[in-house]
């Protein structure tokens, strides 16, 4: 992987979050990339649960500043980062007051999924691929882990299309068994369509079930992994019947070398 650049925006990394297999794969195949001579950049939401002392979070003022149009609103981006202890690797923090201000991560302390994930979501996305723009900074992969994150390659296949520094990364998704009961919000394909998406890029999203936003981010994605050992059956047939590289799920204590060559010999 020398001199290779790797992207991974997920919706939970540890440390800054409770360990699952999405924060914890967030962590250790970016580290596995970097021990194997790649360059790595990670980005998360920067939720309001997450300690901004105890982790040393800072505001990167040149990155910070733009506003993002989600749902005709203007929602300032402010851009964060932290150095994870011990390792040679930073986390970007996309944040906004209105979005991850609140002391959750996805739900309210009785447990009812937040009203505007599917605004969280997109502009998390938008944020991502803005700060990535400005550092100038061209992944030759880009490896979405979580719902949160996955609009992340509709928006890079069609919103951002024609943006050269993306013209030749490779997106993987990253499909896991943690998602999120009903649907999101009733009127989230307007929300798209606003930002000028294809009709047909978003019509899975009428019903915005989990699966279905999973099956959006993986038809706009060069390749797939299975990231949990069982994953929901409509997922597993979508993912069966895909013309695309497909990586098994892997252990935790075993993944490097299958998550190289995948990366290596499948995608790039």
């Amino acid at each position: 992987m020398k001199d290779k650049r790797i992207l991974y925006v997920s919706s939970e990394v540890i440390p800054y979050l409770p360990e699952t297999e999405i924060s914890s794969m967030s962590f250790e195949a970016p580290k596995m990339v970097n021990d194997n001579g790649g360059q790595i950049r990670i980005f998360m939401p920067r939720y309001g649960n997450i300690n901004e002392r105890r982790h040393q979070l800072h505001e990167v003022i040149r990155l910070s500043g733009m506003n993002l149009v989600v749902n005709d609103l203007d929602m300032p981006l402010i851009i964060k980062v932290a150095s994870i202890p011990k390792e040679r690797m930073q986390v970007y923090f996309i944040d906004n007051d209105d979005y991850f201000k609140r002391k959750a991560t996805y739900a309210d302390e009785d447990g009812n999924y937040f009203d505007d994930n599917d605004e969280r979501a997109i502009f998390f996305a938008k944020g991502v691929i803005e700060t990535v723009k400005k550092l100038n900074w061209g992944p030759d992969i880009i490896h979405v882990h979580g719902w949160l994150a996955s609009f992340l390659p509709l928006y890079l296949r069609n919103y951002y299309g024609t943006e050269p520094l993306f013209e030749n990364s490779k997106i993987i998704t990253s499909v896991y068994n943690q998602g999120f009961p009903g649907t999101l919000a009733d009127n989230v394909t307007e929300k798209l369509l606003f930002d000028g998406m294809e009709d047909d890029a978003v019509a899975n999203l009428k019903e915005s079930t989990y699966e279905n936003l999973m099956k959006v981010a993986v038809a706009n994605s060069d390749a797939v992994v299975k990231g949990s050992e069982e994953l929901p059956k409509e997922l597993e047939d979508y993912i069966e019947e895909i013309d695309k590289p497909v990586l098994p799920y892997q252990k935790r204590e075993e993944f490097a070398q299958a998550y190289l060559d995948f990366y290596e010999n499948k995608v790039l």
